[in-house]
C-alpha cells in the first residue's frame, strides 16, 4: 500500500483518551461518520481515540458482542472498508490524535476460521471446544495459549493493523485472561517491527502487564472506590489509600487508565444513574481525572448521556451543552497545567470532602470536590490558605480556615 504519513502520539503522561463506540457516534453507525466529528473530539482536548472492535463479527451463538470476532484482518462492513479506516487514522494523524485498537486476544467467535485448527482452542475433557472458564461469554471460543502456530497468527494479525492502517497501538481487551509471557512474546514482536512508539493499553489490573511491556493498565479499583465514595457512603480517604496500593506495582512511565464509566459500565448504568446524579458524575470524573493518571471519556459521557447506550443506538449530541463545556474546560485545564498531569496527590480531606494539592515547579494546583448530595464544610490547611484563581472560570477565590461547598461543588483552584 502507499506509505502513509509518519506520526508521533504523546508520551504516556500526556494521553487524554477517547472510547469510540463506533455505531454509536453519528446517523450513519459507521467509521465515516466518526471521521466527520475529528474536529469535535479535539476541541474536547482528546488526544488519543480507542476505537472498539472495528473487525467482522461472528453469526454462530453470537448476541451481537462487539468482541465475538470472525475474522481478526477484516474491517466489518457494516461499519465501513479498510479505505475508511485508513482515511479516518490520516485525518485523526493531521489533528495529532493517535488511534489505538481494541484487540481481542483471549477468544474468538464460533464461526472463525481458526476454529478448525487443531489444538487452536481450549478443550474440555472430551474434546470439545469451550467458552472462556469462569465467564457467561458463550458467543465466544477460549483460545489455547499453549499453541505456538496460533499465538504467531495472533501476532501477524496485530502487525497486520500496523502495516495497513497506520494505527497507534492497542487497547487489549481482557487482558488479565491472557497469559504474560504470550503478551511479552507480542509486544516484543511489535516493537521489533515497527518504527514508531506504540500506545499499549491493558485491559486487567495485574502488575505483569507492565514487565511485558504495556504502559498502562485499567484502574478498576478506583472506579470501585469512586462509586463507594459517592454512592455506598464511603469516606473519602479510601480514594487516596486505592490510589497508593494500584501505583504499588506501577514502574516509572507506566499510568493507570483514570475513568468513572466505559462501554461496560454504561450499558449497565450511565454515569448520572451509577453516581446518583449529573453533578455526582462531575464531581468524581474530577478526582479521576486529576488524581493521578490518564483520563478516559466514554463517547456520550461528555454530554450526560442519561440512559444506557446501546451497540447501534446513535448518540444525541445536542443534550446537557453545560456538561458538554465542563468537560471541555476540565480537559483544557487538565491539558494546560503541568502539575494536574505529572504532580504527585498530596492530600488535605475530610472524610467527605477530597482536598488534594499538586504543585510542580511554579504551578501551585488545589483542588476540593465534595462527595456528598448536602452541603460539607472542610477546614483548611494554613498550608493551602491563600489567594488562588478558579481555572474553571477565572474567578478568584480565598482559602481562609475553612470552607463549604454545596453538594458536588468542586473547585480547580490556582495559586496567585
Amino acid at each position: 500500500m502507499e506509505e502513509l504519513p509518519a506520526f508521533s502520539p504523546v508520551q504516556t503522561s500526556d494521553i487524554v483518551m477517547y472510547e469510540v463506540n463506533v455505531p454509536a457516534m453519528s446517523a450513519t453507525h459507521d467509521i465515516n461518520g466518526v471521521t466527520a466529528r475529528l474536529d469535535i473530539i479535539k476541541e474536547l482536548g482528546v488526544n488519543t481515540i480507542w476505537l472498539m472492535p472495528i473487525y467482522e463479527l461472528g453469526v454462530l451463538d453470537a448476541f451481537g458482542s462487539p468482541y465475538c470476532i470472525k475474522n481478526y484482518t477484516q474491517v466489518n462492513s457494516e461499519l465501513g472498508t479498510l479505505t475508511d479506516l485508513q482515511n479516518f487514522v490520516n485525518e485523526a494523524h493531521a489533528r495529532g490524535i493517535a488511534v489505538i485498537l481494541d484487540w481481542v486476544a483471549n477468544h474468538t467467535s464460533w464461526d472463525n476460521a481458526w476454529i478448525t485448527n487443531d489444538g487452536w482452542y481450549s478443550e474440555d475433557a472430551s474434546g470439545n471446544i469451550i467458552s472462556p472458564l469462569g465467564t457467561t461469554w458463550y458467543d465466544v471460543a477460549d483460545l489455547n495459549f499453549t499453541n505456538a502456530d496460533m499465538r504467531l497468527a495472533m501476532i501477524d494479525a496485530m502487525q497486520y493493523w500496523i502495516d495497513n492502517a497506520n494505527i497507534d497501538g492497542f487497547r487489549c481487551d481482557a487482558a488479565d485472561y491472557v497469559p504474560f509471557d504470550f503478551w511479552q512474546q507480542a509486544i516484543t514482536s511489535l516493537n521489533d517491527n515497527t518504527d514508531r512508539e506504540l500506545i499499549l493499553l491493558a485491559e486487567g489490573a495485574r502488575a505483569d502487564h507492565f514487565t511485558a511491556g504495556f504502559e498502562l493498565n485499567f484502574s478498576w479499583s478506583m472506579l470501585g472506590t469512586l462509586k463507594n465514595v459517592f454512592t455506598g457512603g464511603g469516606y473519602v480517604n479510601t480514594i487516596f489509600s486505592t490510589n497508593t496500593s494500584e501505583y504499588v506495582s506501577v514502574p516509572d512511565g507506566g499510568k493507570k487508565l483514570r475513568f468513572i464509566t466505559n462501554h461496560d459500565e454504561t450499558n449497565i448504568a450511565p454515569p448520572a444513574t451509577a453516581y446518583g446524579s449529573q453533578d455526582a458524575a462531575l464531581a468524581a470524573a474530577v478526582i479521576a481525572f486529576y488524581l493521578q493518571g490518564v483520563p478516559l471519556i466514554y463517547c456520550g459521557q461528555e454530554v450526560g448521556i442519561s440512559s444506557t447506550s446501546a451497540y447501534n443506538g446513535a448518540l444525541n449530541w445536542t443534550i446537557n451543552p453545560d456538561i458538554y463545556q465542563t468537560y471541555k474546560d476540565l480537559l483544557k485545564n487538565y491539558n494546560t497545567y503541568s502539575a494536574l498531569r505529572y504532580a504527585l496527590p498530596e492530600t488535605f480531606s475530610t472524610a467527605t470532602v477530597a482536598i488534594f494539592k499538586k504543585q510542580l515547579n511554579d504551578e501551585n494546583m488545589v483542588v476540593l470536590v465534595n462527595t456528598r448530595n448536602s452541603n460539607q464544610n472542610a477546614p483548611i490547611s494554613a498550608t493551602l490558605q491563600g489567594e488562588y484563581e478558579d481555572v474553571m472560570n477565572a474567578q478568584t477565590v480565598i482559602l481562609d480556615d475553612n470552607i463549604t461547598l454545596s453538594p458536588y461543588q468542586f473547585y480547580i483552584l490556582k495559586r496567585k
